[in-house]
């Protein structure tokens, strides 16, 4: 369903729920609001919209979530942020663990125009740098078959997927672990009572908290059998 009455902002609260529900059933109000800055006036009244015309659903004390036409007015604003993620870390070099609070900024200054050649520019990514996949242009989603790593039996050799926090001192941690989108991994050993995560990168062993381990997505496969992960520099 196609609306000329779609705005930027409701697309951008559309784009934000989508992430968000991507763990959870239902988003709480009070989650979308401490990940968009803006009043709780506001968010209400951007919900109250979206619900009006047809884009979520809203269950009360419980949350919201996004309905297909939603799902589908959300991908225009995904694909812009996370180009901009990607153009920000790749092209200017910045660090990941600032990509997305300054692609928040950033990407409303792009028009179709510039936002061709940020896709031109980095070589038409098709995930961001955390891995999360990047819509194509006629607003369809890549197909990212993945498994959060705290489920992964010991003894599985996973490639590193996606990297799903966006908080800055994971992230810089994470990343000077060298455990990002694309590494391939060996799964030594859980703690018992979500204890700390023994697991094995090349020739290295790293331990991390369960808290970390909840924030990546990997794809199992079997040793000897090379899986390609279509990250922002592939």
């Amino acid at each position: 369903m196609e609306d000329m009455a779609v705005s930027p902002a409701m697309q951008r609260y559309a784009a934000e729920i989508y992430r968000l529900q991507q763990d959870l059933e239902k988003v709480p109000l009070s989650i979308i609001g401490a990940n968009i800055n803006a009043s709780v006036q506001a968010i209400s009244v951007m919900i109250k919209r979206l619900q009006q015309k047809g884009y979520l659903a809203h269950e009360p004390y419980r949350g919201v979530r996004l309905t297909l036409d939603g799902e589908q007015i959300a991908m225009p604003a995904l694909r812009r942020h996370r180009l901009v993620e990607v153009f920000l870390v790749k092209i200017m070099r910045y660090d990941w663990a600032f990509a997305h609070q300054l692609s928040d900024v950033f990407e409303r200054g792009l028009n179709d125009e510039l936002e061709d050649r940020v896709d031109e520019l980095t070589d038409h990514p098709t995930r961001c740098p955390h891995g999360e996949p990047i819509p194509d242009k006629t607003g369809k989603m890549p197909v990212v078959i993945d498994i959060p790593l705290v489920n992964v039996p010991v003894g599985s050799y996973c490639l590193i997927s996606r990297v799903r926090t966006h908080d800055m001192e994971k992230l810089r941690y994470i990343a000077d672990l060298g455990l990002v989108p694309g590494r391939s991994i060996l799964i030594l050993s859980y703690a018992p009572f979500k204890g700390p995560l023994r697991l094995k990168m090349d020739l290295r062993e790293h331990v991390i908290g369960y808290e970390l381990g909840v924030s990546f997505r990997v794809e199992v496969y079997k040793p000897g059998i090379e899986l390609k992960h279509t990250g922002a520099n592939a």
